[in-house]
């Protein structure tokens, strides 16, 4: 039904086209175009094309494909930019400034308006108000890290294991029991296993130890300080809850902690920061406010995870090693209130958006005449 349209419309065939130029009086040249087209008849089932109709002479010149094809891409064009443009034109310039809005004074989050008490308020926004916390080993007692290999390689000895290379032993140090085992020695991952092999890695330690403990020097007259100036003190350890009560008893120091945390209230010990913001949070302090004194770099990289300040003791490694922390000391009695206090007054998190500075690295313009080196070309 379509062809036979076709074949009887003006629209069937393509019309035959044929320019000729001429030149006028005035010596113009005029282009001239003739269309033909062909005349259809339906007789029956066939189509007869008659002989061309007589030319039309037009005058003015058709629009070439080309050109119509530039109309239809201009046009395309045109409508993409009124779609994507604005036209309004109010684009925000980029000064590199943060726009956001600017709260001054800025949010402390060591305030507490529930207080009725000014000072006490003040005090809290201030440098004032810190808390501490105190590794138990190497800190406040004297520390002896043999033992700790020793009981390593002696529970590897009964349970038939490949005794751990130096490097291992590094890296549990500060690590509860359970930890150590499952997670870095992978002596096994039954929990029952895991809990029994750390139990008895605790027993052959009490029994190398001695049950001696003695205070490492100035570390008391620090706490006594501490205490007369009212500040909250916290310990931790990765030793059982009862082997470490005994051993404050024993040394006579258990009415300066108002916090003790034990093994059994953390998953994970260092470097995870688990102990000290379980510390902190039985303190009632904000962590950017607590202070934690440690002998290693696990302790300095738990704390600074915990958006802690830290002091290192170097009891057992050099103080060099414990570059990392916020203050390195021998011993705590070199350390003063003033000193803590210039701790807990730096810039902190609570004080500002929290992001990290950009340092920006100066440009490299190449040798200058000064410090360049002349080449001889007789050298070569």
């Amino acid at each position: 039904m379509v062809e036979s349209m076709a074949a009887t419309s003006l629209l069937g065939h393509r019309p035959f086209c044929s320019g000729t130029s001429v030149t006028d009086v005035s010596n113009k040249r005029k282009s001239t175009y003739n269309c033909q087209l062909t005349k259809t008849e339906f007789l029956g089932r066939r189509v007869i094309a008659s002989p061309p109709l007589p030319r039309l002479k037009v005058d003015h010149v058709p629009v070439s494909s080309i050109k119509a094809l530039a109309m239809e891409l201009t046009k395309e064009v045109h409508s993409y930019k009124e779609e994507r443009i604005p036209r309004n034109w109010n684009y925000q310039i980029d000064t590199g400034i943060n726009e956001k809005p600017v709260v001054w004074p800025p949010e402390n989050k060591a305030d507490n308006p529930s207080l009725q008490n000014p000072l006490l308020r003040q005090e809290r926004m201030g440098c004032g108000w810190l808390g501490a916390i105190f590794e138990w080993e190497g800190v406040l007692i004297e520390d002896n890290p043999d033992l700790e290999k020793q009981a390593w390689l002696a529970l590897s000895q009964e349970e038939g294991k490949s005794p751990p290379p130096a490097f291992i032993l590094k890296r549990i140090e500060g690590m509860k029991n359970e930890q150590a085992i499952s997670e870095v020695l992978c002596w096994s991952r039954d929990p029952s296993q895991v809990r029994r092999m750390a139990s008895r890695r605790e027993e052959i330690y009490q029994a190398l130890q001695g049950g001696i403990y003695r205070l490492r020097a100035g570390s008391k007259e620090f706490v006594n300080i501490l205490m007369h100036y009212k500040i909250p003190m916290a310990v931790v350890s990765t030793r059982a809850r009862k082997t470490l009560e005994t051993a404050i008893g024993a040394i006579g120091v258990e009415e300066y902690f108002n916090v003790i945390v034990a093994a059994e209230d953390v998953h994970r010990g260092k470097p995870d920061p688990e102990m000290f913001v379980y510390a902190a949070q039985l303190l009632k302090f904000i962590p950017e406010r607590c202070i934690v004194f440690g002998n290693s770099n696990q302790t300095v990289e738990a704390a600074h995870d915990a958006r802690m300040k830290c002091v290192a003791v170097a009891s057992k490694h050099p103080v060099y090693e414990l570059g990392a922390a916020d203050l390195v000391v021998r011993h705590l009695d070199e350390l003063s209130v003033v000193d803590l206090k210039n701790l807990a007054a730096v810039e902190t998190a609570e004080f500002g958006s929290g992001e990290p500075e950009l340092e920006l690295e100066e440009e490299y313009d190449g040798p200058t005449s000064s410090t360049s080196a002349a080449v001889d070309d007789n050298f070569w």
